[in-house]
């Protein structure tokens, strides 16, 4: 039986340990779809799981990697059939389910995706978890009523997968984006994506008064901590936050003030068990709505063979934008 190369994750006598593994069609799960995965990516969580500084692993052996995209080689769902090119995000890969830094995997059939038309594998994954979540924290704002005529947009992390894709979606959709990052030199960056204007993180990364000076008809927050709580106390009457991430931290220095003086909405935005009628909803709107030529210039791609060293770097806060992983390499 032929052999594939994995990154996989073990724990040997409570020490966290990582590497590439020879495995075959038969060490993969027994049930689900085979999929010959062509591309997945990198992301905060892929960081901490490659390197061990989280605890995103939660069984072990793992094969890493919590998106991937391919092509359907077997299946025992009749909604699939082979040649089908499908993609998926979250679902607890790389944390209860073997994941896609591997070239060939079993998947549950309810997590798959199909490629939306306007896309190939590659274009997925440079969209990859990051850039669907922002566009269901986009959809969580339009749910609750922010227009682009209410005023401006925030946008945390900007220079991140999430952040970046959310500037260049907001722009096209007419909102006037503010981006926030801890990187004066990307600002060029950022505005080639469409942000009219920039914002020094250490302007939000601060304890805030229980209500600001209102600057936000609504905000993308994927660092969390003092950055949200200052974002929620600039909010306008009646705008929005949608929290999607941690990077600064899992807690939430605010107060109730802006939630019942100000009518300011906090909305939680949750991309690893979203309900697949949403994930349909945010692909097709991202087939729709995301601009090409920004998605490529937001874009590089790496081979899995520098997984551990790209992990290193995402969690120190040098990658930019999104980070295609050619598992293939």
């Amino acid at each position: 039986m032929s052999t594939f190369r994995a990154f996989v994750v073990d724990e040997v006598e409570g020490k966290y340990t990582g590497g590439f593994r020879d495995l075959t069609v038969a060490d993969l799960p027994k049930d689900g779809v085979l999929v010959d995965v062509a591309y997945s990516t990198l992301n905060y969580k892929d960081g901490l799981a490659v390197t061990g500084r989280g605890k995103i692993v939660r069984k072990f052996p793992m094969v890493c990697g919590i998106d991937l995209a391919g092509t359907v080689v077997e299946s025992p769902d009749p909604n699939f059939k082979p040649g089908d090119k499908v993609l998926v995000n979250g679902w607890g890969l790389s944390e209860t389910f073997w994941g896609g830094y591997t070239t060939k995997q079993r998947v549950n059939p309810d997590f798959l995706v199909r490629v939306p038309g306007a896309f190939d594998l590659k274009q997925t994954m440079a969209i990859g978890t990051a850039g669907y979540t922002a566009m269901l924290c986009v959809l969580a704002l339009e749910d609750a009523g922010v227009k682009p005529a209410n005023g401006d947009i925030l946008v945390t992390g900007a220079v991140g997968g999430v952040g970046s894709v959310a500037v260049a979606l907001l722009a096209k959709l007419g909102y006037r984006v503010v981006a926030s990052t801890g990187r004066p030199a990307a600002a060029e960056y950022l505005k080639q994506l469409g942000a009219a204007d920039i914002i020094a993180r250490a302007d939000l990364d601060k304890p805030a008064r229980p209500l600001e000076k209102a600057r936000w008809a609504g905000v993308i927050d994927s660092v969390g901590s003092k950055t949200l709580g200052m974002a929620i106390a600039q909010t306008h009457e009646e705008g929005a936050v949608a929290a999607c991430g941690l990077a600064g931290g899992t807690d939430l220095p605010t107060t109730v003030m802006p939630f019942i003086l100000r009518g300011v909405k906090l909305l939680g935005v949750n991309s690893v068990t979203c309900p697949n009628a949403r994930r349909v909803q945010a692909w097709d709107r991202l087939a729709k709505d995301l601009d090409m030529a920004k998605l490529d210039a937001m874009t590089t791609t790496e081979p899995l063979s520098k997984i551990v060293a790209l992990g290193e770097q995402i969690l120190r806060g040098e990658t930019r934008g999104r980070v295609v992983i050619d598992v293939t390499k």
